[in-house]
């Protein structure tokens, strides 16, 4: 029996959930979950909904009739289909491991076709988990070739999802554009923020009390992508550089898997320049 999630955002008014429940039922599909949202700032309705037992095509037929009179943008999706995922990497291993671990034990909907970065320094690490792994130098005369094998790999393996899983390359305006709404990024989320080298020895250095992490989407603008996902955790003064480093390297670690979750279930709609989550 299929199991679909509908996923629509459109300007709000009366009478959007019953059109989008007669559409479900006209395809003979039952609601199993509805989470819904309506937004005081933009005056978007937003609504995730989990279908079993409809047909994909019809029920796709169906809402896409509903979403013309709204003027509605939505998706159908299998619930039961893995994402398909790539990573780009550099030298950090924490989130990689972290994330191809979790796939691999089944906790994330993923699947990894390969992992692409700018040092070969991980590919041992992929060739245990058993995923294809390239690299490149990535200079400025090289980051064009890089970026259009990345376009290239996306295209031809029909990648969902580009995760950025400490990739320490900052993205062509022109990639951000071609990924826009499919990729994601972390970094460290200092308070306060500390930018530039060595951020943990800056941090210790002005005795921060928490450290964490942000995931979030990946634009243009470096770091400033609607967020997704966000942990922090508590430090003190008796904490070395090397213990911040792997505490915030846990943060890191388990807030990038959250948000590559969030979006593999497809529980993420943009909302401007912020984001509805449904849990």
């Amino acid at each position: 029996m299929h199991q679909l999630v509908v996923t629509l955002d459109c300007p709000d008014r009366p009478g959007i959930v019953h059109a989008i429940s007669g559409g479900i039922v006209a395809a003979r599909g039952n609601i199993t979950e509805l989470q819904q949202f309506s937004s005081p700032d933009t005056g978007h309705f937003f609504t995730r909904i989990e279908v079993q037992g409809a047909d994909p095509a019809e029920l796709e037929t169906e809402i896409a009739a509903v979403a013309s009179d709204l003027g509605a943008r939505f998706r159908v999706d299998d619930a039961t289909r893995p994402t398909r995922t790539l990573i780009l990497a550099s030298k950090a291993g924490h989130v990689v491991n972290d994330l191809l671990f979790r796939w691999r034990g089944g906790d994330l909907p993923i699947d990894v076709v390969g992992i692409m970065a700018n040092h070969d320094v991980l590919a041992p690490m992929a060739e245990f988990y058993g995923v294809p792994f390239t690299h490149r130098v990535v200079t400025a005369e090289s980051k064009a070739d890089f970026e259009a094998e990345v376009r290239r790999a996306v295209g031809e393996q029909d990648v969902e999802l580009v995760v950025l899983a400490r990739y320490m390359q900052i993205l062509s305006p022109e990639l951000c554009a071609f990924l826009a709404g499919r990729a994601v990024n972390i970094h460290h989320s200092f308070l306060p923020g500390f930018k530039g080298a060595n951020p943990y020895r800056q941090a210790h250095t002005r005795g921060v009390k928490l450290i964490g992490a942000t995931a979030h989407f990946v634009t243009s603008d470096l770091d400033e992508g609607p967020i997704i996902e966000q942990n922090v955790v508590r430090v003190d003064h008796t904490m070395d550089v090397a213990k911040l480093v792997r505490k915030g390297q846990a943060q890191e670690s388990q807030t990038l898997a959250e948000a590559v979750r969030l979006l593999a279930e497809h529980r993420v709609l943009a909302d401007g320049d912020r984001t509805v989550i449904f849990r």
